[in-house]
């Protein structure tokens, strides 16, 4: 274990959560002269007391460990502020709502930071009836691919997982999607609004000239 609780993150945690030494003890089972010694690095607590040290002050394990405290006032937080989290060991992909503490693999991991798409990530949609088509014009080799495709709106998520030599395409239902999430293993998160330049939310993106050279530029660039 290359880190551990320690007494700085115990004595800021205990005042917050505006308890005494005494108190603290108390719930642990041990004496407030040991919660002194801790705060003051003269020694640690014993990994038996992790999981009781994050119950008494309401945290997980692993937030406790790494001395980084999540806080959501606001747990039915807008989708559109969603996060994605994806392991690089095996390519889990995990989607939160609001701050965490994601681990996979022993691994801590942090929250995708989404771009504008480029012209190596073109993302193409069109509109048939009540659904989006997206298309990513991408090689999905084996070593190099689109992981992901999902579709945010206000109060819902849905995501599409791609694996190699498959189509990086999906269909997604139309009804308040404001942005369209994809994945490249190599090169990270990208994202795009999928009426970007429309005036007319009822005209399909693919409707727009930005798309139709957009288009004809990767047609141009993959032959």
């Amino acid at each position: 274990m290359n880190q551990y609780i320690t007494g700085t993150v115990i004595k800021e945690l205990r005042e917050k959560n505006k308890m005494t030494q005494r108190e603290f003890a108390n719930k642990l089972g041990v004496s407030d002269k040991t919660v002194s010694k801790w705060e003051n690095f003269r020694g640690y607590p014993d990994i038996t007391l992790l999981e009781p040290i994050a119950e008494a002050f309401k945290i997980s394990v692993p937030e406790l460990i790494s001395g980084n405290t999540v806080h959501n006032e606001n747990v039915s937080a807008n989708m559109l502020r969603s996060k994605f989290y994806v392991c690089p060991v095996c390519g889990n992909v995990i989607h939160s709502m609001g701050e965490t503490s994601v681990h996979c693999h022993g691994i801590q991991l942090t929250p995708l930071e989404a771009e504008p798409t480029d012209e190596h990530h073109m993302i193409f949609i069109e509109r048939v009836e009540d659904e989006y088509y997206v298309r990513i014009d991408h090689s999905m080799t084996k070593d190099h691919y689109i992981s992901f495709i999902a579709a945010a709106s206000s109060d819902d998520m849905q995501l599409i997982k791609l694996y190699p030599e498959g189509n990086a395409e999906a269909r997604f239902r139309i009804r308040g999607v404001r942005r369209i999430f994809a994945y490249c293993n190599h090169d990270g998160l990208f994202s795009i609004d999928p009426v970007k330049g429309i005036d007319d939310k009822e005209s399909g993106y693919d409707d727009s000239k930005e798309r139709k050279e957009l288009e004809k530029a990767a047609e141009i660039m993959f032959k």
